[in-house]
């Protein structure tokens, strides 16, 4: 939570840290180049007390509740907390140390009992519960926040006795401790899973610039040759290009064994502890599983709904995914030999031959069009200037927590023709780092919010291989669409227009927050987005018209993989936290047949197509806050797929369309029924139907 009532100083060497008071920088950006890494520990301390004060003054508070003195104070309360968590949390996950992972172990479980000790209260409650009764009728912001506000008290176990409750804290604080035990593992991990390379003919196929990536990311590391970082997912970029079929292997095998190899990374035993006291939670709260808790909070609704839907798209997938193995098995037996076996490191290399081959097109060759900058400019900020009348600046003289950040300042035009008004920053950390964890994400480092008159800034970070100096950066097709998918989250924060902070933008159910950022993906697609951004980086040529054609037809080529491999982890996820405690290995060395019976039950054990996420390295369930949950994302693209639908039936990029989308969708986020607001939208609830089309699943 944010808020504007100072606490007393967190004292650091006689001085007072940068987040005692609320930032006066633009926007109350984060003042980093103050910032160093031993304020947080001391804000945060100071924060929780001084939030613990300040909920207890609530309570102790003889007048009646009201809105103002019980809801609004709530939402007032945690100010200095807030500002260190918040930045505190996107430095560990950004631009980790060991200085910052050793404090956020020695704070996790702090932090989990100042959570509980709020939501546990009773009295606290049962004030809520006074206000409940007495209040009549409420705004329905102010409805809808009294109501998350007594479910998450009674999801956390306020009514319990105090033995239970006692048991469920020291459940919640070594929880919170292992799962920042796991993320630090994962990142060592995943930098040790790094290929080192030193025989340059072994990497024909990568391109010029992404070698000369390699070389420089080998060198800062201090080694000689070419470095191969490793990405978080299974899939491994380079194996889609790489001709040497002995490389593409050691580097799906240095993927897929991260976390199970029995080194000091091993994050085995540590997820089998995180699997059984989740169990074990659950059921001290009433569930029967960990995937039950959290499907009840969710749009789901019920463990049994997210088996239904996933079930229900497996055995296409499979099937589509099994006919896609044919083709490349024959593509790869011209090469090999009539005996030889697709493996999952030919998959990509092979799918982007007979992709090639079908469509006359690759990769390769759509890279030099693909510029980071021109993309981002002229693709994902030009669609928010059509669709929302959104400007950007970029501001050379606010720095990030790192020298990579880049600093925007976001412009709004409330209606054609208006004035432009300062909105928020943007702030883009793009670029893949030792200190960095994998995959992407948005972070938001101030919520927007009108009691507080604050308004939003956010951060998207990805990562991206960075080329040497002077040398452009030059995208995969995969990487365009990542960085749209974030804007969208991004988005979402920066067009909310909610009156308490604790409903501000992606403060949704998690199974709802994925889509409008999925939504936003579809601009990458957009003829008249994708012919801006689609320019040659030195000719300043336009991509061919062809190959735009080629490529929108394409759309649904390896989708039997992508929905494969997606499927597979989300069903992982769900096996894993239907789990009773005495149900859960005890073994490190039993993960790997857990896993492996869970895919085979699911019809989704094919060799080639892993797990876009195997166990040992599911940071989104593990160390993140996906767990029984990463179903999400195939969740949010059936709104998704169908609010497509709705875009195009009323004629696709246009400022009407875009203004209907922010105030009906993207401005109320948590302060109402997320579906309710998909409903006001699309005037009905959603078709699957698009979805299925979408993914070849129709059959």
């Amino acid at each position: 939570m944010s808020g504007e009532r100072e606490a007393p100083g967190a004292v650091l060497d006689g001085r007072v840290t940068p987040f005692d008071e609320r930032s006066a920088l633009p926007y109350e950006l984060p003042d980093y180049a103050a910032i160093r890494p031993e304020h947080y520990e001391p804000a945060i301390g100071a924060g929780m007390a001084a939030q613990r004060d300040e909920v207890a003054a609530i309570i102790a508070n003889p007048a009646a509740p009201t809105v103002e003195n019980t809801l609004e104070a709530l939402e007032r309360s945690g100010g200095l907390l807030g500002r260190a968590l918040t930045a505190f949390h996107n430095q560990i996950a950004s631009d980790a140390s060991a200085f910052l992972e050793d404090v956020e172990e020695r704070l996790a479980p702090q932090l989990a009992a100042h959570r509980d000790a709020i939501l546990m209260d009773r009295a606290l409650y049962e004030r809520l519960e006074l206000l409940e009764r007495s209040a009549g009728d409420l705004a329905p912001d102010d409805a809808w926040l009294l109501r998350r506000r007594l479910i998450d008290a009674r999801r956390a176990g306020v009514a319990l006795d105090d033995q239970a409750q006692a048991a469920l804290r020291d459940l919640n604080a070594r929880l919170t401790t292992l799962e920042a035990q796991f993320g630090r593992k994962l990142l060592a991990g995943a930098n040790a899973a790094s290929v080192l390379v030193t025989d340059e003919a072994e990497l024909d196929g990568l391109a010029l610039d992404a070698k000369a990536g390699a070389r420089a990311a080998a060198a800062s590391r201090g080694l000689e040759g070419w470095l191969l970082e490793a990405q978080l997912p299974t899939h491994q970029s380079v194996v889609g290009v790489l001709t040497d079929r002995g490389l593409r292997e050691r580097v799906q095998r240095a993927s897929e064994a991260r976390g199970g190899d029995g080194s000091e990374h091993d994050t085995r035993a540590v997820l089998l502890e995180i699997v059984r006291l989740r169990a074990e939670r659950a059921r001290l709260l009433g569930y029967p599983h960990h995937a039950a808790y959290v499907a009840e909070d969710a749009t789901a609704g019920t463990a049994e709904a997210v088996a239904a839907m996933l079930e229900r798209l497996a055995p296409p997938a499979a099937a589509n995914a099994r006919a896609e193995a044919a083709d490349l098995t024959a593509a790869l037996r011209a090469d090999a030999g009539p005996d030889a076996e697709l493996r999952a490191s030919d998959w990509a290399f092979y799918a982007e031959r007979v992709r090639k081959e079908r469509y006359a097109l690759d990769d390769a060759a759509l890279r030099p069009y693909l510029e980071l900058e021109r993309v981002l400019r002229d693709g994902v900020f030009e669609a928010a200037h059509r669709l929302f009348g959104l400007s950007f600046a970029e501001r050379d003289d606010l720095v990030g927590y790192h020298p990579d950040v880049r600093v925007f300042e976001v412009f709004d035009a409330p209606e054609p023709g208006a004035r432009d008004q300062g909105l928020g920053l943007f702030l883009a950390d793009l670029y893949t780092r030792e200190s960095k964890r994998g995959g992407a994400w948005m972070n938001n480092l101030v919520d927007q919010n009108h009691l507080l008159g604050q308004r939003p800034v956010v951060v998207n970070n990805l990562n991206i291989v960075k080329p040497p100096a002077g040398q452009p950066t030059l995208l995969v097709w995969d990487e365009v669409i990542t960085l749209f998918h974030e804007f969208g989250h991004a988005l979402h924060g920066l067009l909310s227009d909610v009156r308490h902070p604790s409903q501000s933008g992606t403060e949704v159910p998690r199974d709802f927050v994925e889509y409008p950022s999925q939504v936003n993906e579809m601009w990458a697609w957009d003829p008249a987005i994708l012919e801006r951004f689609a320019v040659h980086h030195a000719t300043g040529e336009p991509m061919p018209r062809r190959w735009v054609e080629t490529m929108l037809a394409s759309r649904q080529f390896g989708e039997g993989f992508a929905t494969t491999e997606y499927l597979a982890a989300a069903l992982l996820d769900q096996a894993w936290h239907r789990l009773a405690p005495q149900d859960v290995p005890t073994s490190p060395d039993d993960v790997a047949a857990f896993e492996a019976n869970a895919l085979a039950a699911a019809g989704l054990d094919l060799p080639a197509i892993p797990p876009r996420y195997r166990t040992t390295y599911f940071n989104h369930i593990f160390g993140s806050g996906y767990a029984a949950a990463y179903y999400s994302y195939i969740s949010s693209e059936v709104l998704d797929a169908d609010t497509v639908r709705w875009y195009e039936e009323h004629g696709g990029l246009t400022r009407e369309n875009g203004e209907a989308f922010r105030r009906l969708l993207l401005a109320r986020g948590g302060s109402q029924d997320p579906l309710a607001s998909f409903r006001e939208l699309r005037g009905r609830d959603a078709d699957i139907t698009p979805l299925l089309e979408r993914r070849g699943l129709g059959a």
